[in-house]
């Protein structure tokens, strides 16, 4: 099968499952284990934050994120389609009692504007703003790049309002890749932020949240509170390690394959793309073949590919470290002989 439903499918390589295997490891929760403390240094000099936890999952991340900077009863903002909103369930109210104060965006990005305006007065019947969530690259926009003036703005505006801000950043290496800029100068306008090793990286579990030393400490205790304290880590953090240090730059090759996908559907007639393709994602829009989303997935999978249906008529398509040049010419043939 030709897996393209997301960058999480991925498997670690030959040379993660070694380094897993040979790790040095001691109990993290005495803070004794040299891998996982390799990976978080490692990971402070990647984001220029002052420290580093190593988490179970990006929601666990963006979870801890949002326990440590706020307080139950305040209000957090967010754009209208943020993972953390939309697909973390609920955790942001079952956890840390707060409330989501969504805004309408432009493939992901707020308008600093809205966003300030979404920000509480001094008010009995209104809720404090605890912080302002980003996501880069945005997920339910197709892997769009947050702009990074439009992330300066909203970081600006939020220090005069002494409102923290917390970067969703589970592809952020993929826009860095994609952009030319650094994800220390994106963690710049961010007090704290999160990435995946598990996704485009190819590690096969982890993420990392960064930021001041003190935000980690408290971090670290909302970690064990939600069990997710950890003992001889390293095994899991080893392929982390290799995933920061030796596989940032072929995401580019991602990008490559998810352009000459996108090119490539484009050109049938009955086929359509409905987002900007800046990183590793394709939504394929399907309406004019007579077929639903789920239709057409259910279709694919008789010629051995694997997609996601995010709407009616909305498919998409994710690129990652297991996809060849050869399996991407492999499903434009398939999808042409579908459609015939």
């Amino acid at each position: 099968m030709i897996d393209l439903r997301s960058d999480t499918v991925t498997k670690p390589t030959d040379v993660m499952r070694k380094a897993s295997m040979e790790a040095e490891v001691g109990d993290d929760v005495y803070g004794e284990d040299p891998t996982i403390k390799k990976l978080e240094e490692k990971a402070t000099e990647l984001t220029g934050k002052e420290a580093a936890l190593f988490v179970t999952s990006g929601t666990q991340g963006n979870q801890l994120a949002v326990l440590t900077h706020t307080n139950p009863g305040e209000e957090i903002i967010l754009e209208e389609n943020a993972h953390i909103y939309l697909y973390e369930g609920a955790s942001i109210s079952a956890f840390a009692g707060v409330q989501p104060r969504p805004i309408k965006g432009n493939k992901g990005s707020m308008n600093p504007i809205d966003v300030e305006g979404a920000i509480r007065s001094e008010d009995i019947h209104f809720p404090e703003t605890g912080l302002i969530c980003l996501e880069n690259t945005h997920n339910q926009s197709g892997g769009s790049i947050l702009p990074l003036d439009n992330m300066k703005g909203i970081y600006e505006l939020a220090k005069l309002h002494q409102v923290p801000v917390h970067l969703d950043g589970a592809r952020i290496f993929n826009a860095s890749v994609a952009s030319g800029i650094s994800v220390q100068t994106y963690a710049r306008f961010t007090d704290s932020v999160q990435f995946c090793l598990s996704k485009g990286l190819g590690a096969p579990i982890g993420s990392i949240i960064a930021g001041s030393t003190a935000f980690i400490e408290q971090a670290r205790k909302w970690r064990k509170r939600l069990g997710g304290g950890l003992r001889q880590a390293g095994i899991i953090a080893a392929p982390g390690l290799i995933a920061i240090t030796k596989m940032i730059d072929r995401l580019a090759k991602d990008h490559e394959h998810a352009q000459a996908l996108s090119e490539g559907l484009a050109s049938i007639k009955e086929l359509s793309i409905e987002n900007d393709v800046e990183t590793n994602m394709v939504v394929l829009n399907v309406e004019t073949t007579g077929f639903t989303a789920q239709e057409f997935v259910e279709q694919l999978k008789d010629y051995g590919i694997l997609a996601g249906a995010i709407g009616p008529y909305s498919i998409r398509l994710v690129t990652h470290l297991g996809i060849s040049n050869d399996d991407i010419h492999r499903v434009l043939h398939s999808v042409r002989e579908m459609i015939e």
